[in-house]
């Protein structure tokens, strides 16, 4: 499974990279973590508006950092 983080380095960008890695440790689901910080890059996916976060190339949300828990709901969906 790869987890895309998509954002320019923002400490929102940060912390969703922190709680995604932390929901995947929770979930026992071994994952590559990807930063994606080109904008050309972030808007090739859709996406207007970082952080976002994308599971393997799929956009989960925009704009919104989201909580360990709420990762882990999306990757056992």
């Amino acid at each position: 499974m790869k987890i895309q983080i998509l954002g320019g380095g923002c400490p929102k960008c940060h912390a969703l990279e922190q709680n995604a890695r932390e929901a995947a440790a929770r979930a026992g689901i071994n994952a590559e973590f990807v930063k994606v910080t080109d904008s050309d890059d972030i808007m090739d996916m859709g996406v207007m508006m970082t952080p976002a976060l994308a599971i393997d190339g799929d956009v989960k949300q925009v704009g919104k950092v989201l909580s360990a828990d709420e990762i882990i709901a999306i990757l056992k969906a």
